[in-house]
This record gives C-alpha cells, sequence and structure tokens, in this order.
C-alpha cells in the first residue's frame, strides 16, 4: 500500500464530500460506496467517544447531543497525527473557544483545559515528592534562594471564570449548587502519587506557581505573587508545596535546576 493511497483513504475518512479512494477492491462502485460510507462513520463515532471519554465533565454541562456535534466537528477538522488516543483531543479547549455555537458559555473552554490536562498529569512521568520537612529549619534568607523543582505532572490553568467549582460540581467532585460568585479561579493540576488532582489556588498562587516553573527563586517567586494580589501568604502557598507534593526537589544552586536536581543539597 503506498504513501498516496493511505492520505488518499485518510482525507476520504474525515471529508463526507470526498467518494471512496481508487484502489479499493470492489464488486460494484455502489457497493463500495455504501461500506465506505459504513466504515468512515465508525470510524468517526470511535474518535467522538474517545473525546466524550476525555471531557466528561464538558458533556455534562452541554448535554449528549450538543457534545456530540461539536466533537463530530473537532474529529473532522482535526483527526488524530498519531496512533496514541491519549494524546488525543489536546486541542480540543481552543475549538471550542472558536466553536460559534458554544459562545454562550464562556467558561466552557477553560473547563475543557482542565480535563485536557489531568489527562497529561495522569500519563506525566513518575517523581518522587518531597516530604512536609523538606525546608524545616532553613532561615528565612536560605529559604528565599531556593529554587525548586516541581513535580513533573503539574500544570496550571487560569481563568476569569470561576472554572474549578464548575468543573468540581460537573465531575462528581462536588454537589450542584448555585456559584455565589463568580470571580475567576486558577486550577492546580496534578498526580503526585497514583491519583490526579485539581486544587484551585489561593491569591497569587498561580502566578508563585508559574514563576517557580520558570526557575525564580522562591524570593523571587514571592514578589511576582504578591505583584499580582497583595493577599497572597507565603506561608499557605509554602505549606501547599509540600502539603500535596507539588516539590521534588531543591536547590540554592540555580545549576541544579535540571533532570539530575538534587534532593537534599540545600
Amino acid at each position: 500500500m503506498d504513501a498516496s493511497f493511505q492520505r488518499s483513504f485518510a482525507r476520504a475518512l474525515f471529508d463526507p464530500n470526498l467518494a471512496a479512494p481508487q484502489g479499493i477492491a470492489r464488486n460494484d462502485e455502489n457497493d463500495v460506496t455504501r461500506r465506505f460510507a459504513v466504515h468512515r462513520n465508525n470510524m468517526v463515532v470511535g474518535l467522538v467517544n474517545a473525546i466524550s471519554a476525555r471531557f466528561p465533565a464538558v458533556e455534562k454541562l452541554v448535554g449528549q447531543d450538543f457534545f456530540a456535534t461539536m466533537a463530530r466537528a473537532f474529529v473532522q477538522a482535526q483527526p488524530p497525527r498519531t496512533p496514541l488516543l491519549t494524546t488525543y483531543g489536546d486541542e480540543f479547549p481552543d475549538f471550542i473557544r472558536a466553536f460559534v455555537s458554544a459562545r454562550e458559555l464562556p467558561y466552557l473552554a477553560d473547563v475543557a483545559r482542565i480535563e485536557a490536562a489531568r489527562m497529561r498529569a495522569y500519563h506525566a512521568a513518575d517523581a518522587a515528592p518531597l516530604g512536609a520537612d523538606a525546608l524545616t529549619g532553613k532561615g528565612a534568607d536560605v529559604l528565599i534562594a531556593l529554587r525548586v523543582k516541581l513535580h513533573p505532572s503539574l500544570e496550571i490553568v487560569r481563568s476569569e471564570h470561576p472554572i474549578v467549582t464548575i468543573w468540581a460540581m460537573n465531575s462528581g467532585e462536588q454537589k450542584l449548587a448555585p456559584i455565589g460568585s463568580w470571580n475567576g479561579e486558577d486550577a492546580l493540576v496534578i498526580r503526585p502519587h497514583l491519583d490526579v488532582e485539581v486544587r484551585r489556588q489561593p491569591p497569587g498562587g498561580a502566578a508563585f506557581l508559574l514563576a517557580l516553573a520558570d526557575g525564580a527563586t522562591l524570593g523571587a517567586a514571592a514578589d511576582a505573587a504578591f505583584a499580582e494580589s497583595e493577599q497572597f501568604d507565603l506561608t499557605v502557598n509554602l505549606a501547599q508545596l509540600l502539603g500535596i507534593g507539588v516539590v521534588c526537589g531543591v536547590a540554592s544552586d540555580s545549576r541544579s535546576v535540571d533532570g539530575s536536581f538534587a534532593t537534599n543539597d540545600a
């Protein structure tokens, strides 16, 4: 089977306006058209089901029929690029944001970003988090100069909408109830052990983590967080870093921030 036939076969699978590709063994034209249409439909349905499995909260928010229509449009516009379906759908949040019929739900794309991040966190590399006592006994001058290695599964999803609350209410993590405040929320997505966790970040918490991820010291990261929110609490955020397994290593020398990051050199 040559490459040109494979490309034409793939294009025809995802474009219902194209005829079955030339080169398929056939008894008659009508039979080939009918059988190829069945194959095309089964393939699209399978991919729609894969998207549904990855974005259950989004589906609950919009209903099965709307979701199926939106997912089918995504599948036809952006077919898989690899045989690994675990990564398929990473572009779905951006697709939702541009999907005209979903514009009345401006938070929907960001909820989808949480669900996409959860799948990536689930398949991320394992790493052993440091214990809660990793920073115990260090003076303030030493503490602010430290750099940390964050868990490889960690992702931050920022939004102008209360996406952590919305996701939690539509994923079974929290009971459905009226949302009292529609202020923005930032989500921390991480799998420190076996289970993926989604946590709403305190004021300035997302800026703090993003600065640390860029290699800033704890002191510089705290400055970035304070610049964003005067309510930032360094003690609360440090407790979170260690309490839920965000930190996998610490160092006082920026040259140590790499794949062989030391866990006991500070």
